[in-house]
């Protein structure tokens, strides 16, 4: 994904209140061993891109930020909403670099989710963890992972080393950790 930046002027909150006024959300990037750049990002264009976005995906979304000529790739770190309105307010960013590992959230999707025997006896589908952290470094930061509940019946559960997790990518997570579990009614 593509977004246009603005550099702005973080001294006073007000400027923030202005920009939200216009339309903007206010934004950190930030990058290790430096301050956070304050940038501004169109709202419109955002919070359109955030409808796009399949549940769960957004923490593995790489962003190409764009300042002029000038381009960062990053990742979203925090959004903060409106209390009562849900807009989004404010953004933070983490900018990546190649030879620097992350630490990211990849979502885990289930799949033979129709064809499992415990569903079909009755039984149903109770994620545990949604979302699995992983380190790796940015080139190899997973879409998600694939978990398939085919084969498990009622009372069977399916744990972190169930998961084909590539040799570049380790888990933070403990391997015994339940993923998924199918329950009885």
């Amino acid at each position: 994904m593509e977004l246009q930046v603005s550099q702005r002027d973080a001294t006073r909150k007000c400027e923030s209140k202005r920009l939200r006024r216009e339309g903007q959300i206010p934004a950190v990037i930030y990058n290790r061993n430096q301050p956070g750049d304050t940038v501004s990002i169109d709202g419109d264009i955002f919070t359109a891109f955030l409808r796009k976005v399949k549940p769960g995906h957004l923490p593995t979304t790489i962003f190409t930020l764009k300042d002029g000529s000038n381009q960062r790739k990053a990742i979203l770190k925090d959004i903060q909403y409106h209390p009562t309105s849900y807009s989004v307010i404010h953004l933070d960013f983490e900018e990546l670099v190649d030879d620097v590992p992350v630490n990211i959230k990849v979502p885990v999707e289930f799949t033979g989710v129709a064809d499992s025997a415990g569903i079909k006896l009755g039984g149903v589908l109770r994620p545990v963890l949604r979302h699995v952290k992983v380190n790796c470094l940015p080139q190899d930061i997973p879409t998600h992972f694939t978990l398939d509940v085919r084969e498990m019946s009622i009372a069977e559960n399916k744990k972190v080393r169930d998961l084909e997790i590539p040799n570049n990518v380790r888990s933070l997570v403990d391997s015994n950790q339940v993923i998924v579990v199918i329950a009885k009614r």
